[in-house]
């Protein structure tokens, strides 16, 4: 049971250096459930953000969290079993190494998940269909993939400000957030009864919210995670300082004790008694640790540009070993971008509403097919990055006919748009009277255009895409349009006019990262663990090995090795059943030391 809270104090003759128990560097959703499992097994807690928002790369994503065997998957059908994601990974991720860090993952996954949901603000939900990334072996269509319930920001008061908001790009008009299962009604309002109202009814909360907001109270997906995680700290009384940015970790006698600052009051030291947990977004935008691990220069992150490898740099500084991921250094998004007026760059992922619907293909830079359009976004990129080192031949175009866009869009091109000339001129969108025009308008040859739209459509024609496999997975046919048959991924293209769009690869996380063992310590370049210094999320190198087995899983590793941390720093003192007395919430849970 925690013991009542002790605020960390300056040490006495000093004003600059605090002590603490554990020492938490980042405030994403691993950094966030770190600081919330410690403090929940007793320990006192100090979680340092670089800005003044908490949320980081979680803050902007899905929310989606891949964790196998936890009981919420009996709410939508029988329990989803270890074993089977077990095989699952086994299937997926082959020879390429890291069983032992799997295995500690899956063998912890069902009571992580349990106390967050089960004794925090942290409530979870699983998916009644939402299947793995690739078929296999112990593979699910449903109940593995959990996402946070909706959240009301009013419930924190002054601190919503403090939650990092979405992409600008993912939101709706006055900055509503919507959930995937509210596209439909939006994007669609007057085909149902139902549909109508249902939007009605967001808009009039928004327009409620924004009386005494910047942006709409109801939170979804990754926001409404960062968010519960923040009003859980908030009740456990974890203080959270902002604006507090890494600068070097403290080794003394080869054990890291502690770590230095820049904060706005100037540069601060705190030591930690027990640890130091290195969760501040993995490589992300750090351009020395890109150009040394990424297979191309500029390529863009989806990660905020706070996000600079400040956690990795200073983990190798102390002598940790640094993994390039296995298969791939990062996790990849199709993404377009176009750029507004004001000179703002927009950009796109092309996750679910376009590339695996019926009747779009996308073709390199020769004007060839490449890949299965429809496989995972990261697969979709992998297949993208191959082709390229063949021949250079980025970005890649997605290609449709005007029904095709009417029905479904194309990323910022909302179905039943009318208006888009604008987006011509801009660049962002092409367009041809014929297959020959188009080819002209994004440069490749029309010859081999015009053979590669032909074969596609004797392919759709025929229902099965024997070159690259469309539709042959549960995921393919799940984002699929089941209206079309035989193969919801598959239809012919139409007349034209015709559409293009170009995508390139984007991280939304790294797979690269430090070393680490089955508790998050981190290990030098012998395998060996270094005294007192620990990491999880990004930071730490994923046990998926630059695979991609599902939805959700860069979260999900990054909260159940935050529970494992826990535990090893507070000597394996695991709480799974009962809830621990909550610290008294402190005024709002920050420290200055003016």
């Amino acid at each position: 049971m925690p013991r009542s809270h002790q605020t960390a104090r300056p040490t006495p003759g000093t004003s600059d250096i605090m002590t603490t128990d554990l020492l938490v560097i980042g405030g994403g959703a691993g950094g966030m459930s770190t600081a919330l499992f410690a403090r929940r097994r007793g320990l006192d807690v100090l979680l340092c953000e670089k800005t003044d928002q908490v949320g980081g790369i979680t803050s902007t994503s899905g929310g989606t969290i891949w964790a196998p065997g936890t009981a919420l998957s009996e709410t939508v059908g029988p329990r989803d079993r270890t074993d089977d994601a077990r095989r699952f990974l086994r299937s997926v991720v082959g020879d390429r190494g890291g069983e032992a860090l799997r295995e500690a993952f899956l063998q912890a996954a069902p009571a992580a998940i349990a106390e967050l949901h089960d004794h925090t603000d942290v409530k979870l939900a699983a998916a009644a269909a939402h299947p793995d990334y690739l078929d296999g072996p112990g593979s699910a269509h449903g109940g593995r993939a959990l996402a946070p319930l909706p959240f009301d920001a009013r419930e924190l008061g002054a601190d919503f400000v403090r939650v990092r908001p979405p992409r600008r790009e993912f939101l709706a008009p006055g900055g509503m957030m919507v959930g995937r299962n509210e596209l439909d009604a939006l994007l669609k309002p007057f085909s149902s009864f139902s549909h109508l109202r249902q939007t009605l009814s967001l808009f009039l909360r928004l327009a409620s919210d924004r009386r005494a907001h910047a942006r709409g109270t109801r939170l979804v997906m990754g926001n409404a995670l960062v968010a519960r995680l923040l009003l859980s700290l908030r009740k456990h009384g974890v203080p959270i300082l902002f604006e507090w940015s890494l600068t070097d970790l403290l080794v003394t006698d080869g054990r890291v004790t502690g770590a230095t600052f820049h904060t706005p009051e100037g540069n601060r030291t705190i030591l930690a008694r027990k640890g130091v947990v290195l969760a501040t977004g993995g490589i992300a935008t750090n351009a020395t640790l890109r150009d040394r691990l990424f297979p191309l220069r500029n390529m863009k992150s989806l990660a905020p540009a706070t996000n600079s490898g400040d956690g990795v740099e200073a983990g190798l500084r102390a002598g940790a070993g640094l993994d390039n991921g296995g298969d791939s250094p990062a996790l990849w998004m199709p993404c377009s971008s176009r750029r507004l007026k004001d000179g703002t760059d927009l950009t796109w992922p092309h996750i679910i509403l376009d590339r695996a619907k019926p009747g779009l293909l996308a073709v390199d830079g020769a004007g060839r097919r490449f890949v299965n359009e429809s496989s995972s976004y990261h697969d979709f990129c992998m297949g993208m990055i191959a082709d390229n080192r063949r021949t250079a031949c980025m970005p890649a175009w997605l290609i449709c006919d005007r029904a095709f866009l009417r029905e479904y869009g194309l990323g910022m091109v909302w179905p039943g748009t009318r208006r888009i000339g604008h987006l011509i001129r801009a660049g962002y969108l092409f367009r041809g009277r014929t297959i020959d025009e188009l080819a002209r308008a994004i440069g490749v040859d029309a010859a081999t255009l015009r053979e590669t739209v032909a074969r596609y459509n004797t392919l759709a024609q025929s229902g099965a895409d024997t070159d690259f496999g469309r539709g042959s997975s549960a995921m393919n046919r799940f984002n699929g349009d089941a209206r079309c048959t035989p193969n919801p991924c598959l239809r012919p293209v139409g007349a034209g006019p015709y559409f293009a769009m170009a995508v390139l690869p984007a991280d939304l996380a790294t797979s690269a990262g430090l070393t680490g063992d089955i508790d998050g310590r981190v290990t030098d370049e012998s395998g060996q663990p270094i005294a007192g210094l620990y990491a999880c999320g990004n930071d730490l190198t994923s046990l998926f090995r630059g695979t991609y087995p599902g939805p959700g899983t860069t979260l999900g590793p990054a909260l159940v090795m935050a529970w494992r941390i826990a535990n090893h720093v507070a000597g394996g003192t695991a709480i799974t059943a009962q809830t621990a007395t909550a610290a008294p919430p402190m005024a709002n849970a920050e420290l200055s030391l003016q």
